[in-house]
């Protein structure tokens, strides 16, 4: 438990860290936009992730180490891995809040402040959780790109996922909401905002009218001319509906870039998954994308070393990611999530699940240098992030340099456009990074 604070010292501002997915990084600046106007301060909000055993231990370690640096700190963990378990968090001495994902984005709850009457722990029934509040906010903290939440939550069951049990059912945030957001963070100056959820291609079928994903989006982009770029976070196959293929192949302002939840290349642990897709839906999307928008890059989630994943199975899987071009993986060594179906299947070896994951980021990491590769000689429009530093249309790393440098690299000093966007032609590659000189 953290030690009374002396009125003496300076006070801080709340500090948030945050794990895990894109609606993290949204629901963290929600909270900061909280606890700012609850005129909070020397508090560390721990915005928890609990998709493996791995991403849990992280936010373990870090808690233990915002205790030791922040002896006089109030430490609130909230998120998934505090949904999903809150005894075990309320348990840690260093923990002064648990708050539930419900929870934290309600501005009572930092409106409460310290106050002795403030339960410890805060987290309710994720499941009862019907529909999904709006949350307008005016920029995101150091970041070039916004984050805009359209929805929360899974109505799926895939056999391996605990997610849901952290973020309840599919809820769907109503057009007009979203409109409304794009239009505030487009003022602020964003031009490029990613669209994020738990399965964002399943939005719109708890709301009147049952507007799909694609409607949504050539609604979204008509209202909002002002905004150059708009991204989709991940995508499932199994719902990908034909509005979005229309914008795919006729919205420039969508960007190429299509991140799809795999998670297998065999047919046999997709079905023990129990996801709705099979090797050939995935083939035949990325062909269909590719036909309609030739320049389009593909990332995608793949977990390596499912329980019963035979040596034959992760060859499918691996053989994927060569079959589609697939850059920019997330992959996953399976990790057993209590109380999910998974979980109670036959386990691989550790060792086994860590190899093949490094033989699939290794195929990955190779994709991205052929995909890179074909890009030197063309133009593209990059968003800079960081001052030189930038991202192309197919979400690939670009380094401007200026004229004279390209032999070294080097980043071109003194550029302060961080959130520009510019026209850059690519003149080579350094490891995963294109290098690229500003048009003229």
């Amino acid at each position: 438990m953290s030690a009374p604070v002396n009125p003496c010292k300076p006070r801080k501002p709340v500090q948030i860290l945050t794990f895990g997915c894109r609606l993290n990084a949204f629901e963290s600046e929600v909270m900061r936009g909280h606890a700012a106007a609850a005129g909070l301060e020397n508090a560390i909000v721990v915005n928890s992730c609990a998709v493996t055993a791995e991403a849990e231990r992280q936010v373990r370690q870090a808690i233990r180490r915002a205790r030791r640096d922040n002896p006089d700190a109030r430490i609130v963990v909230t998120g998934c891995a505090a949904q999903i378990d809150p005894g075990k968090y309320a348990a840690m001495p260093e923990i002064d809040r648990v708050v539930g994902n419900e929870e934290k984005l309600r501005a009572g709850t930092w409106a409460a402040g310290w106050d002795a009457d403030a339960p410890r722990v805060s987290v309710n029934d994720i499941m009862t959780v019907r529909e999904t509040a709006p949350h307008l906010i005016a920029g995101f903290d150091g970041r070039a790109r916004a984050f805009v939440e359209i929805q929360q939550g899974c109505d799926h069951r895939c056999t391996f996922c605990i997610i849901p049990f952290g973020r309840g059912n599919n809820r769907s945030v109503p057009v007009g909401v979203i409109v409304e957001q794009v239009r505030l963070l487009a003022a602020q100056g964003y031009r490029e905002v990613v669209l994020t959820g738990v399965d964002i291609t399943d939005y719109g079928r708890d709301l009147p009218g049952t507007p799909a994903l694609g409607e949504m989006i050539r609604r979204l982009l008509a209202l909002v001319p002002e905004l150059p770029r708009l991204r989709l976070s991940s995508v499932d196959p199994a719902e990908i509906d034909a509005a979005l293929f229309g914008l795919i192949a006729d919205e420039p302002r969508l960007m190429p870039h299509f991140h799809i939840s795999v998670q297998s290349g065999d047919d046999t642990v997709l079905k023990r998954m129990k996801r709705r897709h099979s090797r050939a839906d995935i083939e035949a999307f990325v062909e269909r994308v590719r036909a309609l928008r030739p320049d389009a890059a593909f990332g995608a989630d793949i977990i390596a070393g499912f329980p019963t994943e035979s040596d034959a199975a992760f060859a499918n899987s691996l053989s994927l990611v060569d079959a589609c071009g697939l850059t920019w993986l997330h992959v996953f060594p399976y990790s057993e999530r209590p109380g999910t179906p998974a979980a109670r299947m036959p386990q691989l070896p550790g060792d086994v699940r860590k190899a093949r994951a490094a033989e699939l980021r290794a195929a990955g990491a190779a994709q991205v240098r052929r995909f890179l590769d074909a890009q030197i000689g063309s133009t593209a429009d990059i968003l800079l992030e960081d001052g030189a530093q930038g991202r192309s249309p197919q979400f690939a790393q670009v380094r401007l340099v200026a004229p004279g440098d390209a032999q070294t690299g080097a980043a071109r000093t003194g550029d302060t456009r961080t959130g520009a966007i510019v026209a850059a032609r690519m003149i080579g590659r350094d490891n995963d990074v294109l290098i690229a000189q500003e048009a003229a």
